[in-house]
């Protein structure tokens, strides 16, 4: 870590770098999922999700870019490998694994709510922990992007039965219940 002024301590910097290079992490990931499920998609819906996936891995690119300056603004160094990536993030991968245009969507939205989920953990940390406000603001902005990924990302799914979990309900389920 450089020296850096800036009211907060050595080890609150140190713990904030942790957790941006967290969501760094989780954030490079869901960017190469999106980029690969934007090159696999197949179907009806091939021109909608192909194209939203392309806003999707575009935004992701830039949030990656301004989480990576905001280490560095901290004094930090970011992540910058696929094995620093694959070491710290939350989120799993499928390699070799070309599911339906529907289960990537649904994937992509378990993704993102996992995202979400641990940036408001983060949130609380900045703020509480370290009590780095601007990180914790900054990563509020992430959030909010995020939700309204994983928004549009549901809306596409809803008519399509599906279980409280996001799983897809068998067809003697839908059967015996007139679905």
């Amino acid at each position: 870590m450089q020296k850096v002024e800036i009211g907060l301590t050595d080890q609150q910097r140190k713990g904030v770098v942790d957790l941006l290079n967290q969501d760094l992490s989780d954030q490079y990931l869901l960017l190469v999922k999106t980029k690969k499920y934007h090159w696999d998609v197949v179907g009806p819906q091939f021109r909608t999700l192909h194209q939203l996936w392309e806003e999707h891995y575009e935004a992701l690119t830039i949030s990656i870019d301004k989480t990576a300056e905001r280490v560095r603004a901290l004094g930090g160094y970011p992540v910058g490998t696929m094995a620093g990536f694959l070491e710290l993030t939350s989120l799993q991968e499928h390699p070799g694994d070309v599911p339906t245009a529907s289960d990537m969507v649904l994937r992509l939205v378990q993704d993102h709510e996992q995202v979400i989920r641990n940036l408001r953990d983060h949130i609380d940390q900045c703020s509480d922990q370290f009590h780095d406000e601007g990180t914790a603001d900054f990563l509020t902005g992430l959030m909010e992007a995020h939700e309204g990924i994983a928004w549009m990302l549901r809306s596409f799914l809803e008519g399509e039965a599906v279980e409280p979990n996001g799983a897809k309900p068998s067809l003697i389920k839908q059967a015996a219940v007139g679905v």
